[in-house]
């Protein structure tokens, strides 16, 4: 998915939210799926990393041009929060193939 489909399909999450024919929960869960399809399909040098570890590291997720960078760009955003926390990063699979990009 590129950027302008990925910001079409927002706007459709946005204007389905706004003329009430879906609520919020649905338009929240419409545009994480459509972020999580972005990240996973991105076209480009980055790919999406996955954290997993202790304390609010475990879920995030970044991109980066590997596993260095990964870690990396998870330990500059806990840092700015002041948090040392141990974790492992592993890169997401494309959305629906199972298979690593």
């Amino acid at each position: 998915m590129d950027r302008i489909s990925a910001l079409r399909n927002v706007e459709e999450a946005l204007a389905a939210f706004e003329s009430g024919e879906a609520d919020l929960s649905e338009a929240e869960r419409r545009v994480r799926g459509v972020l999580r399809t972005y990240a996973t399909e991105f076209e480009g040098e980055l790919s999406a990393y996955r954290a997993s570890g202790e304390s609010r590291v475990d879920g995030m997720v970044v991109m980066a041009t590997g596993e260095g960078q990964a870690r990396e760009r998870v330990r500059s955003l806990l840092d700015a929060a002041g948090e040392d926390v141990e974790f492992d990063v592993e890169e997401i699979t494309a959305a629906g193939t199972g298979e690593k990009r």
